[in-house]
């Protein structure tokens, strides 16, 4: 069992900390404070080949695994850019994973280059205002109208959506009421975000502002038959493939932002001064910090395990769940408790660790709440009845 890093994945997490470094703290939250899309820093991840690292090469990507993309996606976040830099580039890493296995050559041949280069964005439009995480009663729908189809209905939650040209979207071409499963009947497109029939109604929420969500309102969107992925009706098992590297990723993504909030609590630890002693000389202080690292180092070695299998081709949806859910839970941890030793500068902005606490819900939430990760490792792993 060897827990060491190649020299190449190495040389990796070292290209990436040097991209980052014009993107310092500051760089975030101004990003934070004013909004608008990272462009920049996208198109520096694009120019660098990042987008790729995880897409065949014969279209322009690296090749490389699950494992590759998470260490590019923790070193983004451990760098200071939390979720906010994450967020602006891991859907261009994972979201088309459906395409590379199911989609054909002309679709990978049109698809994927422009992703990759970074000419192209791309949001994910699965979730809807009235199923949550019940994606198999999704009401939007896509009527087949000779070549095309055409779509109606809501999503909700859609990162990105502001600034992407295209869109990775499950809608029903099926009623569910005539399907024998309701796992059938669902369809994946990848298509033009289409303005003129797609209202995009930004959400104003409490972190992560340089990178926006948003309700998505769909009005007779015509989708070609060609944009259709793999197969009608067979969406949800397309998407299926996307779901355990979107929470491997995710999972990195939130180690790496504890990582940077726990670096700078013990920065601050030994750098104030309180009764003529640095504070992280108390234990009260040294104890939370130390059992941060901790869990943050329990949460990293699960990340590597799930992404290991992954790429092994061997089934990980319990280990990339429970990735999630501990990384999750230790990446808050320490972005609390590194508000908390900074004491009353912890909540000013200037000191960063309020806006990583505060990014720190997001993996708690998305793309999956910690109920139905437990649910779902109590029902496939210790064999329990199905409790939703």
């Amino acid at each position: 069992m060897d827990f060491a890093l190649s020299a190449d994945q190495q040389a990796i997490i070292e290209a990436v900390e040097q991209l980052c470094k014009p993107f310092d703290a500051d760089y975030w939250l101004r990003k934070d404070t004013e909004g608008g899309f990272p462009a920049d820093f996208h198109r520096a991840m694009a120019d660098a080949g990042w987008l790729g690292v995880a897409m065949p090469e014969r279209f322009g990507g690296s090749g490389l695994g699950i494992t590759e993309a998470a260490l590019v996606m923790h070193t983004v976040s451990a760098s200071g850019a939390g979720l906010s830099g994450a967020s602006a580039v891991h859907m261009n890493i994972f979201g088309l994973h459906p395409v590379v296995m199911h989609g054909n050559d002309e679709q990978r041949e049109r698809w994927l280059p422009p992703l990759i280069q970074g000419r192209e964005r791309a949001c994910f439009a699965v979730t809807e205002p009235n199923t949550g995480l019940n994606t198999l009663k999704l009401k939007t729908f896509a009527a087949r109208k000779g070549d095309h189809y055409v779509v109606n209905g809501q999503k909700v939650w859609i990162s990105t959506a502001q600034v992407a040209e295209k869109v990775l979207l499950l809608a029903r071409t099926t009623p569910v009421e005539e399907v024998r499963k309701p796992t059938e009947g669902l369809s994946l497109f990848y298509t033009d975000l289409d303005r003129k029939h797609v209202e995009v109604r930004e959400i104003a929420k409490m972190g992560r502002k340089a990178v926006d969500s948003n309700q998505v309102f769909i009005d007779n969107l015509v989708v070609p038959a060609a944009d259709r992925i793999g197969e009608e009706g067979k969406g949800f098992e397309y998407i299926l493939h996307g779901m355990n590297p979107e929470r491997i990723l995710i999972a990195a993504e939130a180690v790496g932002l504890g990582r940077a909030a726990l670096k700078r609590a013990a920065t601050y630890a030994n750098e104030r001064i309180v009764f003529e002693r640095p504070i992280g000389k108390n234990q009260a202080i040294q104890h939370p910090l130390a059992r941060c690292w901790m869990e943050l180092e329990a949460a990293w070695l699960m990340v590597m395990k799930a992404a290991w299998m992954h790429d092994r081709g061997e089934q990980c949806g319990a280990e990339a769940n429970t990735a999630k859910y501990l990384a999750a839970e230790a990446g808050y941890r320490a972005c609390e408790t590194a508000v908390m030793t900074h004491g009353g500068m912890g909540y000013a902005r200037e000191y960063h660790v309020e806006r990583y606490l505060r990014e720190s819900l997001i993996p708690r939430i998305a793309p999956v709440s910690r109920e139905l990760v437990l649910s779902f490792v109590a029902e496939k792993v210790l064999g329990l009845p199905k409790s939703y």
